[in-house]
């Protein structure tokens, strides 16, 4: 008996009387049932299982020829090469700026396939329409912000992408997901699951997660294939750099409530016996607070003694300097709060970007940047990724957390080529407080690739 394979809103059925691997029996529909994750695998199996089968699973956009016309740099074909070579899944991991939307556009190009891009942002997704529209010379699609036109290369938001994956998964033979590591996450991770694209790509600069969930994308898109960091293409592909550290103390008056505040905390910690050594750690510890009176004053208490040393006034004695001793450069400014943003803004009479700022004043501001109309812009974390951020030489972070991923993106964001111009990235850190532990934690993968071999 043949074996018959369907699409139905994410999974496979598989009819017949083998059981392939990864399914189980579905006795409402009479068939096996998979989920179109491993739709490539039941393939492989009924074939090197010399069985016969119809495919009726797979119904592809139709594409007409892609001519690729951007030249790869070398790098870019080693990455593609690479996943190829590793079956067409898996994710490549390199620096902002180094052109990771390049080594898609050459696995589209390479494969004649419909691809589906998965993005983060709005704002990505406008800008990867245009990338592509510009080297295919064809209509691309869109599901997000209100669009929903399906074309044979289409870019989605990770949002959409889930809320369309019963209805799309079938349509595309290759997925690519920009900026991966949002993949793995509790809703996200079902857009793999339910996409049965037997081609795979994962683009990032910043593979791996604080919470270890970065290790689901073996399954769902294959491992790391390729990754070079900014130490590998600084110079030659990238802007050469150097990260400068400035310390400032605490005012009196902070410092006295600083330590009053993180006192609570710690004694808190001390009396229950409690350890945060991990984020796991530090959600219980969060959950807890929602019940007992004591640790909801301690949260408060270390949340205040960490606003006050993100926050604190000497940085902006500090940031005053740097802006003077390098008032040429193009330069943007990072902070952890908004509250500091405006501080900062209102100050220095800078144009402010947070998530509040509406998408056409963003664009204003982003491109009068672009232009040298302005020298500086404040933000949040809101241009740390998924926003298309004009080239600048100089960033200066105020504040941040203690995530690696957060600091390579924003180290990022002045690496882009520019003959003989020396990138610069400092950080202001406030000193004897809980902040130089993140900075040095958000450093940590940063270091390690400056002291590899």
């Amino acid at each position: 008996m043949r074996v018959r394979i369907q699409y139905d809103k994410g999974t496979l059925l598989i009819w017949g009387d083998t059981r392939v691997p990864n399914s189980h029996w579905d006795a409402r529909s009479g068939a096996y049932r998979a989920l179109a994750l491993h739709y490539a695998d039941v393939i492989d199996y009924l074939e090197n299982s010399h069985i016969e089968y119809v495919d009726e699973a797979l119904k592809l956009l139709p594409v007409p020829h892609l001519q690729l016309r951007t030249v790869l740099r070398d790098y870019q074909r080693d990455a593609l090469d690479s996943w190829m070579e590793a079956g067409k899944r898996g994710t490549v991991v390199l620096p902002t700026g180094a052109g990771k939307t390049v080594v898609a556009v050459g696995a589209i190009g390479k494969l004649q396939i419909p691809a589906l891009v998965v993005v983060p942002t709005l704002d990505l997704m406008e800008q990867w329409r245009r990338v592509l529209a510009t080297e295919f010379e064809l209509e691309v699609g869109a599901y997000g912000g209100g669009d929903n036109v399906l074309s044979p290369l289409t870019v989605a938001t990770y949002d959409s992408a889930y809320l369309r994956a019963a209805e799309l998964g079938n349509r595309f033979g290759l997925v690519i997901f920009d900026e991966v590591h949002h993949l793995p996450a509790a809703g996200y991770r079902h857009i793999a699951e339910m996409f049965l694209s037997p081609a795979r790509l994962g683009l990032t600069a910043t593979y791996e997660r604080e919470d270890g969930l970065h290790s689901e994308l073996l399954r769902l898109i294959g491992g790391k294939v390729y990754e070079l960091t900014v130490q590998d293409l600084a110079d030659e592909h990238l802007s050469g750099y150097e990260v400068a550290y400035r310390s400032v103390d605490l005012e009196p008056d902070e410092a006295e409530e600083y330590s009053r505040c993180y006192a609570v905390f710690t004694n808190y910690l001390a009396r229950r016996n409690v350890t945060l050594r991990t984020p796991h750690d530090f959600a219980t510890f969060i959950r807890r607070s929602s019940w007992d009176p004591e640790a909801r004053k301690a949260l408060l208490a270390r949340n205040r003694a960490l606003d006050i040393a993100l926050n604190s006034r000497a940085k902006m004695e500090v940031l005053k300097e740097l802006l003077l001793e390098h008032p040429s450069e193009q330069t943007i400014i990072f902070t952890q709060h908004n509250k500091l943003v405006h501080r900062i803004a209102r100050t220095f009479l800078i144009p402010a970007i947070t998530h509040t700022t509406f998408k056409d004043e963003r664009r204003q501001i982003l491109t009068s940047f672009h232009d040298g109309e302005y020298r500086m812009i404040v933000t949040s974390k809101v241009l740390d990724e998924g926003v298309d951020v004009p080239d600048a030489s100089q960033a200066i972070i105020l504040s941040g957390t203690g995530s690696s991923r957060e600091f390579i993106q924003r180290l990022g964001r002045v690496l882009r080529k520019r003959e003989g111009k020396l990138a610069r990235l400092t950080e202001i850190v406030t000193r004897d407080t809980t902040e130089t532990g993140m900075s040095h934690r958000r450093k940590r993968r940063w270091r390690a690739a400056e002291n590899a071999p």
